[in-house]
């Protein structure tokens, strides 16, 4: 009997341990270099939960070696700019390092607002000034994208007289940080800014289920813009830690937090502190609430660590001064994020300076403004090969009021257009020219570090993120799994079957339908960083 009852032992405590052998493998899997896909929806919150989630096995996990993303069809056009950039640029040798030209910065600036019907003509491929899809900007080969700014620029059409280049001529913006943001005449007078439009549309759309989230259409690619952020958000993060003492507090400002899905991200980041600002008084709202839920889960936790204080804001960053508002006045942000918002600032040249006294105001030297926002040169380029007005799929289209003239440029602010995307808040958007986000930001203290299109920021950190890439389903497994739907019509993976169909090894790959992934590459990446004072 004893030997029964110790063979019995033996055999239960060599069962404990096989299981807890598997636990502690599947849970690894993880963070090995895999990409597992599943149909399972992704909530921002937990990683722990995250994973609880998931349906991996070695199949899925081999996705990590196999994948492919569509062409991107405006990138042929890439060589061609370049070409014509480089004779440019021999043809006018003498120009400025940043600006592309020896005309002194103040006179630059100030003629943004001018007219001139002779140098208009040099403007009429705008998306020539724009970074092009696919193509990195780098601070190294920003004279081919922003050259001779002795060229005179469209004012935009709802100016006043009274709003003349005189309110610029003299105007030291850079020395000006830290004075009142103008509120006066930031917009014409008695006209609703179609920034208030805005918050009334996020204001009034309600909040959608974990279920109907993992139904809709563009769930890859809502999942494959939040792995862009995630990327972003941890690159800069690690840079400014690197430049401070060991348990050194790390604060950051998020400009346009909406519901707050970041916050896990910054969670992930352990920074101290976060001030959360918004439009939409009701998105700040549920972006506090999810912020409450986080804590009192992170209290909740086995290895429980003080999560990040935060304070919230609802406020208009376009035409109010944040640091106002700050529960301290005099607090020194190290990172100030702004997520697929600041493109609303581009309505008027009042809101952009204002907009960009918020980001650099109390971002302190070294510090670093970052972002994404929509490619202004891939969504001109796309609208007039569709005929100038409209453009899109079954997934997002753009629409502009009138269409784009092949001679007249569009203007530099107030550039509207319409955007809309399945399942997402219809509403108007603006232009970024860039050249002139480049101006308006040093003249604020911050030096242009990057721009970089979503497709290049994708090839260039996908080794690095491809566990998380699996975690957050940011690509579509195709073919699917029996358990699987794709998520668009069939014709729209032809890339991956012909992928497949090259490697015949290969028996999966993970992708985004053609449509999706159109979609995500009208977007690009930003990043600049405060001048030493």
């Amino acid at each position: 009997m004893r030997t029964v009852a110790v063979i019995a032992t033996t055999a239960g405590l060599t069962l404990l341990l096989i299981l807890d052998l598997i636990r502690r493998n599947r849970r690894n899997l993880f963070t090995k270099d895999t990409w597992p896909l599943s149909h399972q929806p992704v909530e921002d919150t937990s990683m722990a939960k995250r994973s609880r989630d998931f349906v991996v096995d070695e199949e899925r996990a081999r996705l990590a070696v196999n994948s492919i993303l569509p062409h991107d069809e405006d990138s042929e056009d890439y060589q061609t700019h370049k070409k014509q950039r480089k004779e440019s640029d021999e043809e006018s040798p003498d120009h400025n390092p940043r600006f592309g030209s020896d005309v002194p910065e103040d006179d630059q600036y100030h003629r943004i607002k001018q007219e001139s019907d002779e140098e208009a003509s040099n403007l009429k491929n705008y998306e020539s000034d724009i970074p092009k899809d696919g193509q990195h900007v780098t601070k190294q080969n920003l004279h081919e994208d922003v050259s001779s700014d002795s060229r005179q620029y469209e004012k935009p059409k709802f100016y006043q007289d009274s709003e003349a280049e005189s309110d610029l001529k003299g105007k030291n913006v850079k020395n000006e940080i830290s004075a009142e943001a103008s509120t006066s005449n930031s917009t014409p007078p008695s006209k609703e800014t179609l920034c208030d439009v805005v918050a009334a549309h996020y204001n009034n759309v309600p909040e959608s289920g974990l279920d109907e989230r993992s139904r809709s259409r563009i769930l890859h690619l809502r999942n494959f813009n939040n792995w862009i952020k995630s990327m972003l958000i941890d690159e800069f993060v690690q840079k400014v830690r690197e430049t401070k003492p060991r348990g050194s507090s790390l604060k950051v400002l998020d400009m346009g937090c909406g519901k707050g899905g970041d916050l896990f991200k910054w969670r992930q980041g352990k920074i101290t502190h976060l001030v959360c600002t918004d439009i939409a008084a009701t998105s700040v709202e549920q972006c506090k609430e999810r912020y409450n839920d986080v804590k009192q889960r992170a209290q909740r936790e086995r290895n429980f660590a003080p999560i990040f204080s935060a304070e919230f804001i609802v406020a208009n960053c376009t035409k109010e001064r944040l640091r106002e508002r700050y529960s301290d006045v005099t607090m020194q942000l190290d990172l100030v994020s702004c997520q697929f918002a600041f493109h609303y600032c581009f309505e008027s040249l009042p809101q952009a300076e204002c907009m960009m006294r918020n980001a650099a105001e109390c971002l302190r030297p070294g510090g670093y403004f970052f972002g994404t926002c929509p490619n202004a040169n891939a969504i001109v380029s796309r609208a007039r090969k569709a005929g100038g007005r409209q453009f899109g799929n079954d997934v997002y289209s753009v629409e502009f009021e009138t269409p784009l003239d092949e001679e007249q440029p569009p203007p530099i602010f107030g550039a509207k257009y319409n955007f809309h995307m399945e399942g997402v808040v219809d509403c108007p958007e603006f232009l970024v020219h860039f050249p002139t986000f480049i101006r308006l930001a040093s003249r604020f203290g911050l030096d242009f570090v990057v721009c970089e299109p979503f497709q290049s920021f994708f090839d260039r950190m996908k080794e690095n993120g491809r566990g998380l890439l699996g975690k957050m389903q940011a690509l579509e497994t195709y073919p699917p799994f029996p358990d699987q739907t794709l998520m668009g019509p069939l014709s729209q993976y032809e890339h991956a079957e012909a992928a497949l169909k090259k490697n015949p090894t290969s028996q999966k790959m993970g992708t985004l339908s053609a449509a999706e992934w159109e979609a995500a590459t009208l977007y690009l990446i930003f990043v600049f960083k405060k001048a030493a004072s």
